[in-house]
Parts: C-alpha cells; structure tokens; sequence
C-alpha cells in the first residue's frame, strides 16, 4: 500500500470527479490524508473523510498564505478557491477550529507554519508579517497539543525562522513534537534540527524539480513521510492534467532509485510510518496481526 499524507481532494480542482477518483485510490490501496487550508477546506476535508470509510482521513488547519494580514495583495489560486467562498481569514478562529478539529476523522492540525514567498516590501511591514505568521503558528501548535494531534507543517523561505520558534516552544511543550516538516525543500543541517525534535520530513514531487537526493540518502526511512500535494507538483513521468493521490507512488519509486532499495521497502516502511504518526490505533493493530 502507499499513504498521501498530504493530498488536498477537498480542493475545487477535484469537485468534478472527486467521488471517482477516491473509489479508484482505496481499491489500489492508496490512502492519503486530505489537508485544509482555511476554515471551508477543513471542513470539506472532514466531509469527504466521513463519507469514505478507512484509508481517508482530514486534516484542519489555516495556512500562512491564507491570512489576510491587510500587509500584502492576496492572490487567489482558482484550484484551491471555490468562487462561494472567500479563501481568506483575518485571524484564527480557536474555538470554531477546535470544535471541527474534534471529529474522529481528523489526525492532524495543518497545514500550518511560515511562508515568506509573498512578503511585503517595506522592512517595518516585513517585521509585521512575519509576526502575523508566528502568532498564528503559535495558536495552532497550542490547539495540537491540546488535542494530541501531530502538525503538518508548511515551510517556505523561513526554515531558520520556524526552527527558532520550534525551539522556543519545546521549553513550553517539551523536547519533542509528532508531526510533519511537509514539501521539505531545506538544507540537511535543517533536516537534522526537525527530526532531533521528533519530525517526519515528507518528500513530494518536489523532489523532481530540486535536487535532494544526498538528503533523501541520508535520512532514515523510518523518518520518511510520502505526499503528492495534489492537485500540484505532477511528477514528470504520470501522465494526467493534474496530480492525486495515486501520484505518491512515483515519489516512491524515486526515492528507491535514490536509496538504492525497493520499491516495497519505500512502500512499507513510509506507509508504516504515517499509520504509527497519524492513525496509531491503525498501526497498533497492524502489529498485534503479524
């Protein structure tokens, strides 16, 4: 089996032929996680995972990018934004999150974290904007560890940032997180710093655009999480429009290239991971199984 830990089906990209398209994922035992983005993601992610039975999960959360900050000019993304609602939210609503983040078809709090691609120009507004980002980061790293649920962290342009907040926090929460450093894009020096504080790194068709196969070489599998992202980073070799679910099996067949493995290995051990970090009552009977 493979696991997308990171796909976003509840995007409108999928609206069409979502229904489809999970049955053919689950009968070729891909199971995945559907992300959200803002408040209406979340929700749509948890509807599809309670009308689909094990192998679709939700994760809740508000994106960096989807904080109106009143700093920058918000871009809409038509894959993402269904044209009833607005994508964008002033500030993070605890209680209404909360109260989502409840369902039992959720297993993480994401995606969350720091993204400085669309910063403002002036040095006094840029100072701001990261501030925005760090609070809301912050408020959501709360609202995971009250419920116990592992975060899914976005990142871009702002590692050395988020590793500085990420420690300061383990003096709050302790030394270790469950989660995720989702799309990693970082250095090794990087990666080292996230897993020594319990991170995943999760690798997607990213991987097909940068090169990160000394990285990919040197982390344990046992750390490795797979993701798509679909409806974005179609790797180069499935030929469709857009990326889903089923696309994370590329991925794997890359990092086995990389690592010099099979492709059942990066199969196993990867699913075998996102089950122990995201569904452990899964995972747990699994064990008890074999």
């Amino acid at each position: 089996m493979y696991f997308d830990t990171h796909a976003h089906l509840n995007f409108p990209a999928f609206t069409k032929d979502r229904d489809k398209l999970i049955k053919e994922c689950l009968e070729k035992d891909f199971w995945m996680i559907n992300v959200g983005t803002n408040f209406f993601t979340s929700q749509k992610a948890i509807e599809i995972a309670q009308n689909n039975n094990e192998g679709v999960y939700a994760s809740v959360g508000l994106h960096p990018i989807n904080l109106d900050t009143g700093l920058t000019r918000m871009k809409i993304d038509d894959d993402e934004t269904d044209e009833k609602e607005n994508p964008f939210e002033s500030e993070f609503n605890y209680k209404e999150y909360e109260k989502i983040a409840l369902d039992k078809k959720v297993v993480a709090i994401g995606e969350i974290g720091l993204d400085y691609y669309w910063k403002p120009k002036t040095k006094t507004k840029i100072e701001k904007f990261k501030e925005f980002q760090n609070v809301l980061f912050r408020q959501q790293v709360k609202l995971a560890k009250e419920l116990d649920l592992p975060i899914i962290i976005h990142c871009r342009m702002a590692h050395d940032d988020l590793i500085v907040i990420l420690k300061y926090l383990t003096t709050i929460y302790g030394p270790e997180f469950k989660g995720v450093i989702h799309c990693f894009t970082g250095t090794w020096k990087q990666a080292e710093s996230y897993m020594r504080m319990g991170f995943h790194i999760g690798f997607n068709g990213i991987i097909f655009k940068f090169n990160q196969g000394d990285i990919i070489k040197k982390i344990p599998l046992e750390k490795v999480l797979l993701e798509t992202d679909c409806p974005y980073l179609l790797p180069p070799d499935y030929k469709k429009k857009i990326n889903d679910p089923m696309g994370v099996g590329y991925v794997a067949k890359e990092i086995a290239k990389i690592r010099n493995i099979s492709l059942k290995q990066v199969a196993d051990q990867t699913s075998q991971n996102a089950k122990s970090l995201f569904v452990p009552w899964l995972a747990s009977l699994n064990k008890i199984e074999k």
